[in-house]
């Protein structure tokens, strides 16, 4: 199995390589039969194949960004999501640059009828290759070591894959390093999960010296150095950590995006924005639109706009509490307001003045902000970039993920920063709006319960183990 593995990537990316062949078959069949002599000046045989290969260096460029060749990887829906966005998104510049090959606007039926084809083959293709590839691949044995009960949590969500990890045993770090490395010889690898520095730093150059995979759970110093920088001037490595945020032209880039999409989206998204007041305003005559203090870039504070998804006044003593599932505090309007993130649109107006970014760390109020900095300090990190109407911890993570899991994310977001980052995340957004993760709570069961239950459900942590 260890040798068979070894080839998994290469499958991976021959079924892509295969698959990337289909659709540019497709399209050269429709631009040959269609579009190559409907233009002013038909090309010869060499200019169809120029246009040809640029269209499959479109689709290998998309699928490359939106990690549409993860087979193995990513959950089944979010691959196929990933490879209609990219496809749709080729497409589309592919009847533009088809448009100024014909210098004029040529018909978009062709190409929208290949669009279809190609959802449906992609929808094909990976329910197929996906059975497949775990067929060859079946989950991973792990063992899982841990300091604190806090890893239930990690367990309970690494164990929603079932197709990819299964748990089958639990140590404690008491037992001792000797213990550890002698049971670690019997599974596929280990899970490391809030180990003392030291500890787990030895475990990892074990498994590096002995070829064991290793998943760790990064401390915040961890997700810190994995956004520095080499340096390369000596003979003795160095890692530059800027600690700075984004860079100026890193944020010029994004303030030009920002001001853009939203003035954009502003435009288009205007009937359902006079829809959902009108729905407020006509349920119980309260105001449309509410203000809650938040805070953005360096701790700066804000009114957020929301379209009001509770009952007016509902935190009448001032005091901030989180909504909770059943709230009843939330009207009827408001609860499939939330349901689909409706009630976050007017933040669009919070971007074009400049307090908010599309993509960023969700704007915390200052109240519940100073808490969770009691809890853990680091909390203040987000505020290195301006807060944002979505963000990795929401496109990532599920409704009940908890406040550390949250920040380290919004840290990896910020320490990997990119603008095809940013629009992976907005992409994925549509789709956490449209088909929202289910939560991880779970109940009755403890880390003790995988010595011999690899597939039960850990209690759901309520407190996150801190850095170190």
């Amino acid at each position: 199995m260890k040798q068979r593995r070894a080839y998994r990537h290469l499958v991976s990316l021959g079924s892509g390589f295969l698959l990337l062949c289909v659709l540019t078959l497709e399209f050269a069949y429709v631009w040959q039969c269609y579009y190559a002599t409907a233009i002013i000046e038909p090309f010869f045989r060499r200019g169809n194949w120029v246009v040809v290969l640029i269209y499959a260096v479109l689709t290998a460029v998309f699928f490359k960004a939106y990690g549409c060749l993860k087979y193995g990887y990513l959950k089944r829906s979010d691959l196929i999501y990933n490879q209609v966005i990219a496809i749709t998104l080729v497409n589309a510049l592919s009847y533009l640059q088809v448009s100024v090959i014909g210098r004029h606007l040529m018909s978009p039926t062709p190409l929208l009828v290949l669009t279809l084809a190609d959802w449906v083959l992609i929808v094909c293709w990976s329910l197929l290759f996906n059975h497949l590839y775990f067929w060859l691949y079946p989950p991973r044995q792990l063992v899982i070591v841990y300091g604190s009960k806090h890893a239930a949590d990690l367990v309970l969500k690494m164990s929603a894959r079932v197709d990819k990890y299964m748990i089958c045993e639990s140590l404690d770090v008491s037992i001792g390093y000797e213990q550890i490395i002698k049971e670690l010889q019997q599974f596929d690898g280990v899970i490391l999960c809030d180990i003392e520095a030291k500890l787990r730093n030895e475990l990892v150059k074990y498994c590096c010296g002995h070829r064991i995979r290793a998943y760790v759970s990064p401390k915040l110093s961890d997700i810190i150095l994995r956004g520095g920088e080499e340096i390369r001037l000596f003979d003795t490595p160095l890692i530059l950590c800027r600690n700075e945020g984004l860079t100026i032209e890193q944020r010029f880039l994004k303030r030009s995006f920002d001001l853009l999409v939203s003035a954009v989206l502003l435009v288009l998204l205007l009937p359902i924005l006079a829809i959902c007041a009108l729905a407020v305003k006509l349920e119980d005559g309260g105001s449309v639109l509410y203000r809650q203090r938040r805070l953005t870039r360096d701790g700066r504070e804000f009114d957020v706009l929301k379209f009001r998804s509770m009952i007016p006044n509902a935190e009448a003593d001032g005091k901030a509490v989180l909504a909770a599932d059943h709230d009843a505090r939330i009207t009827k309007v408001g609860a499939v307001l939330r349901r689909f993130r409706l009630d976050e649109l007017p933040q669009l107006l919070n971007i074009l003045k400049g307090d908010m970014s599309l993509v960023g760390p969700r704007p915390e109020r200052p109240e519940l902000s100073a808490e969770y900095t009691k809890q853990f300090p680091e909390f203040a990190y987000r505020l290195q970039v301006k807060a944002g109407l979505t963000g990795y911890a929401q496109v990532t993570g599920t409704y009940d993920t908890g406040a550390f899991d949250k920040l380290k994310m919004d840290l990896m977001y910020i320490e990997q920063y990119s603008f095809v980052l940013d629009l992976q995340i907005l992409l994925m957004t549509i789709k956490t709006a449209l088909f929202p993760p289910k939560t991880n709570a779970a109940e009755g069961l403890t880390m003790t319960d995988y010595k011999t239950k690899p597939n039960s459900h850990p209690n759901q942590s309520q407190k996150e183990t801190q850095d170190e």
